[in-house]
């Protein structure tokens, strides 16, 4: 292999250069982590937060005869479509992030949210039927058509108090304590502490199951958002202003 003919001999760096070059890297990696930790923190902080469940009193709740829960003043215009499994940990995510900004949405009457509960993630739960049993209460506390008492449970369900696939789910007792913790009257905890539901929940939930399958060609996947029959991307931050507007 032919060599060079210059004569250039190049000169070492120094110990002096060697640091600072060092030092540059470390900013630069430093700084990009920094921009990555910042967008993920963005990306996860809840919208909204701090304002809550829904608190207007004037906003109702109804369960539908296929067993939909729809939450919202009387004669909105919109309603947003929400599918999800009480034991999915992604719907867990989107109600942490969006779910004080769907309450705000819903306070201002801006849209209805119509919740499709599926049980898909049965066998996930210690109890091999969590998902329905956790339907089963939501309808207990959907059938008592308060508004902000269903959203005070619902977002209880979703969030601080979810339990994690594969590990200790809650009885039928602390689903009713939750309720009860919610605002929940007698009626409403005897009806969740007796599975006074569970077997008219099953049934809604493969209801919900087959028509969310019918909407994503045959699949079925958690969270999933429709509004006006258009998937939405949940995971893009302005969502919900975007449903709202």
């Amino acid at each position: 292999m032919s060599q060079s003919s210059s004569k250039h001999t190049p000169q070492p760096v120094s110990s002096k250069t060697t640091y600072a070059l060092g030092a540059l890297a470390l900013v630069v990696v430093a700084a990009i982590v920094f921009a990555v930790y910042q967008w993920n923190r963005g990306s996860d902080s809840p919208r909204n937060d701090g304002y809550g469940a829904v608190r207007d009193a004037a906003v109702s709740v109804a369960l539908d005869s296929d067993g939909a829960i729809v939450l919202g003043k009387p004669g909105v215009a919109k309603t947003v479509e929400i599918f999800e499994d009480p034991l999915c940990p992604a719907c867990g995510h989107l109600e942490k992030i969006f779910g004080q900004e769907i309450a705000q949405q819903i306070d201002e009457g801006k849209f209805a949210v119509r919740y499709r509960l599926v049980n898909f993630l049965d066998s996930a739960s210690r109890s091999k039927d969590y998902s329905t049993r956790a339907i089963a209460a939501n309808e207990c506390v959907a059938q008592a058509g308060d508004g902000p008492l269903y959203s005070r449970f619902h977002e209880a369900l979703f969030t601080t108090r979810q339990p994690e696939e594969r590990g200790a789910d809650h009885d039928n007792q602390t689903l009713a304590t939750i309720a009860k913790d919610a605002g929940a009257s007698d009626e409403v905890v005897r009806c969740i502490s007796t599975g006074q539901r569970v077997d008219t929940a099953r049934n809604h939930a493969e209801a919900a199951l087959k028509a969310l399958e019918a909407e994503l060609g045959g699949k079925a996947a958690t969270p999933s958002v429709f509004l006006d029959d258009k998937k939405v991307d949940w995971q893009n931050d302005d969502w919900v202003v975007n449903a709202a507007g």
